[in-house]
């Protein structure tokens, strides 16, 4: 079941308990607001297991983590694209670090779902669709025998230890006005998932 209401629950982020930050859950998942959102709308799509690696989900476990990623899309297109009803007028960027030397911080497997607009980050280029069009990266550079397509938009480190940390009064108040987006897209304390995909 889908649901909006976390009360009675104890869900953790690996040691952290994070209850308050969770707005929805789902059977295998949770979505919480970030302590420190590179961009407005950054949340963390997590399964309610500890896992430390992609690898240890089962199957209904990563189905389940990646169907709530869309749905969570869904909610952040409604809320910060340039025009709601269409889910073509922004993008996402989504990120799955795993492992410590990938950038994981939080030993316990979790999505970075961030909605993008045009200039969000100003004019520079993601770091890492730079190292993935250099040739360092480049599995096909012969299909590429005139120019190579520019990556767009500018994103730092997604674990960024210098952005600054929200107030739990602040991420309560996020994930009570995403709560109110899914009821009114049928999700909710005792919704059946209508609109999962």
């Amino acid at each position: 079941m889908t649901s909006t209401n976390t009360d009675g629950m104890n869900i953790k982020f690996g040691p952290f308990e994070v209850t308050r930050q969770v707005f929805l859950t789902t059977p295998h998942s949770y979505g919480l607001v970030n302590l420190k959102p590179l961009l407005p709308g950054h949340v963390l799509i997590c399964p309610h297991k500890p896992h430390r690696r992609l690898l240890d989900l089962s199957p209904a476990e990563t189905t389940d983590l990646f169907s709530t990623v869309q749905l969570v899309q869904k909610l952040l297109a409604r809320l910060y694209f340039p025009d709601p009803s269409d889910l073509q007028s922004g993008s996402f960027t989504v990120a799955l670090q795993d492992g410590a030397e990938a950038g994981q911080t939080i030993p316990h497997v979790h999505v970075h779902v961030i909605p993008r607009v045009k200039g969000d980050m100003g004019e520079a280029m993601d770091e890492i669709y730079v190292h993935l069009s250099s040739e360092e990266a480049n599995v096909g550079g012969a299909l590429w025998d005139r120019e190579r397509p520019r990556p767009g938009g500018k994103m730092p480190r997604i674990e960024d230890a210098e952005r600054n940390a929200r107030t739990m009064e602040q991420m309560i108040e996020e994930a009570e006005k995403f709560k109110a987006v899914l009821g009114e897209m049928g999700i909710g304390n005792s919704a059946k998932g209508s609109e999962r995909l």
